[in-house]
């Protein structure tokens, strides 16, 4: 986000256009956002966006060029802080743990009302998990699912309750009000469940328990 204007910077890879187009002027046209890059495929994305980098980049899934998951892997390498949002008419639930895993911090469908996707975004720069509805019930489905007889990892009762919170998008501050916490204290259940899990991000956290079906 740029201090000075208060806006969070934006960027789109789709190869449609006329959606690109569309994209465009909501967040141009809307207080706090700004559209600072429109890209058809990932290789114009990746030579162009150190010129411009965004706080929050729209990723499309299918595109003619790299794959939108492939390019959120390459995106994410070379610019680990731009927070990746998949933007997509997909919902089966492999490209939803593949974009996960590959590092997106939330996933949407196309369908997505503009005003909604606009608190998507903030909520994506705020440090959260945003997805769709759709998309959301999809990824608590696979927790309501039997455990493992053997679990890659034990997690307490607070632990799952501040994962579960993570998947459904809340932000720390969010999780800290909605448990009756601190936020310190979410870091630091944060902090165990990444250690017990063996990854580094909030997103590789829900990645894995997808994968396992941990809780």
């Amino acid at each position: 986000m740029n201090a000075a204007a208060q806006t969070i910077a934006v960027s789109i890879i789709d190869d449609d256009s006329s959606f690109r187009n569309k994209l465009e002027w909501v967040l141009n046209n809307s207080d706090g956002y700004q559209c600072v890059g429109s890209y058809s495929g990932c290789s114009d994305a990746l030579k162009k966006i150190e010129e411009y980098p965004p706080d929050v980049m729209l990723m499309d899934i299918g595109m003619p060029d790299v794959s939108g998951i492939e390019c959120v892997e390459k995106l994410t390498y070379h610019f680990p802080n731009i927070r990746v949002l998949m933007l997509t008419v997909y919902s089966d639930d492999e490209k939803i743990f593949q974009s996960l895993q590959a590092g997106a911090v939330g996933y949407l469908l196309k369908k997505t009302p503009p005003e909604k996707l606009l608190e998507y975004v903030h909520d994506a720069y705020a440090g959260g998990v945003p997805m769709s509805g759709e998309v959301a019930r999809k990824v608590l489905g696979y927790f309501r699912q039997p455990k493992l007889e053997q679990r890659s990892a034990e997690l307490s009762d607070r632990e799952v309750e501040v994962l579960e919170a993570l998947v459904e998008g809340y932000t720390y501050k969010a999780i800290a009000e909605r448990l009756f916490i601190s936020v310190n204290t979410v870091g630091f259940h944060l902090r165990n469940i990444y250690a017990k899990l063996h990854v580094k991000s909030r997103s590789e956290a829900i990645a894995f328990a997808l994968k396992h079906k941990l809780l």
